[in-house]
């Protein structure tokens, strides 16, 4: 479902742009070419390639105010009448603006009639654009079509208020995949063999009068397995989350963020892993073939090699860099787990490993072994910036407060690499990556990947 609201609200975008431009070729079409000029005489008549380059700046501008206006917020059911409202606002936002440029720019263009009926064009268009997305994609949850799968827990009269509303309206954008009445340690283990074989995707908490040492418990098992977490309110008192309100039928359902990038945020954040992992790997392909030359003249084996690691969602995928040990050096690691450094955390670290080669000794200190994995960024598997990536084994021993750093892609570099890198034990480097998931910004990723090459020149890794 989450993949759906993303797809049909970054359609938004190209949609409201198109119909702005429709709008503004309609109020010229109307101006210039049609017997109304016989009854307003044209003044001042605008070349059209002039026209269209103002009403494409124009459009982006709007699109600018809209964005602003809140029309691109990312909702389960979304609603046209309550958007119209804000469409007439951001459209009476931007057709002021409009105006207070013609104002100081006077040469730009003095046709009232061009801005009043743009005005209008643009509410109508925008309107009918969205209404068709809208019933676009409620036909597609009738269908069953990206329908959020969940989990009802309850036994009250808003759970089967829920229950009742979900299996007759399924445009709301929920099914109910199971319910149980109580959350206790049979459920818990019933509900971990269902996410064992069955898809998912969040747990809705319909029991405002239960115990919050409860209500705590199923939320930290929702973030431990990567579920969402809705809840009728007045469960949590005065402890306050980062949440947003629903209301479905006459039931407030407030649904708790587990990171900032839900939403527009996780769309931001994967334009700018696309854009900065194509330029790296175009920038930096001179360096991966020195580095392939150096490795394959060093030691016997392959230049890459692909590493099973468990990322988002706890998915495993492999993740590619630079082999800097001899040939099969998995295979040894069992024999030399008596000399692990680590003693607390899932993490296996010696200083004098031997399985290092010369050269593969350089690309660690230097992080050079690290950046093939901008493929794995380009391909979607991995970010620029977020929690490390670790093996399947690693990942076993995670605690359930740990299990949240598969809430997001697993990063390059991240926070505990610029706060100490090797030096910091497990339960430190987990903290400063849970902090990261809680608090992302684009921001906080660019100081993070400012800091990560003097972090490497000061700090090297051992």
């Amino acid at each position: 479902m989450q993949k759906i609201r993303l797809l049909f609200t970054a359609l938004l975008i190209p949609v409201d742009f198109a119909m702005l431009v429709l709008a503004g070729l309609a109020a010229y079409w109307l101006r210039f070419t049609t017997p109304l000029t016989e009854v307003l005489p044209v003044i001042y008549e605008i070349p059209f390639k002039e026209y269209f380059q103002i009403l494409i700046g124009v459009s982006f501008l709007w699109i600018f105010i809209f964005a602003i206006g809140g029309l691109y917020t990312i909702k389960i059911d979304r609603r046209f009448f309550p958007e119209l409202g804000r469409i007439i606002l951001s459209c009476s936002a931007g057709i002021m603006a409009v105006i207070v440029v013609m104002f100081f720019v006077r040469e730009l263009f003095s046709s009232r009639f061009i801005v009043l009926t743009a005005w209008i064009l643009s509410v109508v268009f925008i309107a009918a654009g969205r209404r068709i997305l809208i019933l676009i994609e409620k036909a597609t949850t009738r269908q069953g079509i990206g329908l959020q799968r969940a989990i009802l827990i309850g036994d009250s009269w808003a759970a089967n208020n829920l229950a009742d509303i979900f299996r007759q309206n399924p445009a709301k954008g929920f099914a109910i995949a199971y319910r149980f009445s109580r959350f206790d340690d049979a459920t818990e283990r019933q509900i971990k063999e269902i996410l064992a074989a069955d898809r998912v995707d969040e747990i809705i908490l319909a029991d405002p009068l239960l115990d919050r040492k409860i209500v705590s418990q199923i939320l930290e098992f929702a973030n431990a397995y990567h579920l969402e977490f809705r809840y009728v309110p007045d469960v949590f008192g005065e402890k306050s989350f980062a949440v947003e309100t629903q209301l479905v039928g006459d039931i407030p359902l407030l649904h708790v963020k587990r990171t900032a990038l839900d939403g527009w945020g996780r769309i931001a954040k994967r334009c700018f892993d696309i854009a900065g992992s194509a330029i790296g790997l175009i920038a930096l392909s001179p360096v991966f073939l020195i580095v392939a030359i150096f490795i394959k003249f060093n030691s016997a084996g392959p230049v890459f090699v692909r590493l099973k690691r468990v990322g988002q969602g706890a998915n495993l995928f492999q993740m590619y860099k630079f082999r800097s040990m001899i040939d099969n050096a998995h295979i040894l690691k069992k024999d030399l787990m008596a000399y692990n450094e680590r003693k607390e955390g899932p993490l296996f670290k010696m200083a004098n490993d031997p399985r290092i080669t010369s050269v593969g000794r350089i690309l660690r200190k230097t992080s050079l072994d690290e950046l093939p994995q901008l493929i794995n960024v380009l391909k979607g598997e991995m970010s620029l910036v977020g929690p490390r990536a670790h093996e399947p084994e690693e990942v076993s021993q995670y605690t359930l407060e740990q299990r949240k750093l598969l809430t997001i892609r697993p990063g390059m570099t991240g926070l505990p690499q610029i706060s100490g890198r090797d030096k910091l034990n497990f339960s430190r480097e987990a903290q400063l990556d849970i902090f990261y998931i809680e608090h992302w910004s684009l921001k906080l990723d660019l100081i993070i990947l400012l800091k990560t090459p003097l972090a490497v020149v000061l700090k090297p890794a051992v």
